[in-house]
């Protein structure tokens, strides 16, 4: 079986990150969602999160494509995650591109084009021009 991981924030779910979990899933078996922690993304992204951990959570696990969703709780665990499940491939958006050639050590890595014309940071700013 291949295992493909993939990590990310996901909040305001939108078909940008239905594409890049589809894709992502087209690499493999079976796939694992790294979805960041509340604490993470506060703590070392300076990333405010309109839903909740446990509300990503739940609508990441709703998508047919994934198969686990573990929690990202710092930028270290990479090697650790990758070892611990086994992973064959590492998918990231190619806004990330060359971030995670160090990973090639221990699985392929993949950065796959991103949806161009949709994203969170999009979204959250035509909502606030709106409001």
């Amino acid at each position: 079986m291949k295992r493909v991981i993939t990590y990310g924030t996901f909040d305001l779910l939108h078909y940008g990150h239905i594409n890049i979990l589809r894709r992502a899933k087209q690499l493999g078996d079976y796939l694992i969602v790294a979805l960041s922690t509340d604490e993470f993304n506060w703590n070392m992204k300076q990333k405010k999160c309109y839903f909740s951990y446990e509300e990503r959570k739940q609508l990441l696990e709703a998508i047919r494509y994934v198969d686990l969703v573990i929690p990202e709780e710092n930028w270290e665990q990479k090697v650790t995650d990758v070892k611990e499940y086994h992973i064959d491939t590492f998918v990231m958006g190619d806004d990330w591109e060359g971030k995670f050639d160090f990973l090639k050590e221990y699985c392929d890595v993949v950065y796959l084009p991103r949806t161009p014309e949709i994203s969170t940071t999009q979204i959250k700013q035509d909502l606030n021009k709106k409001g």
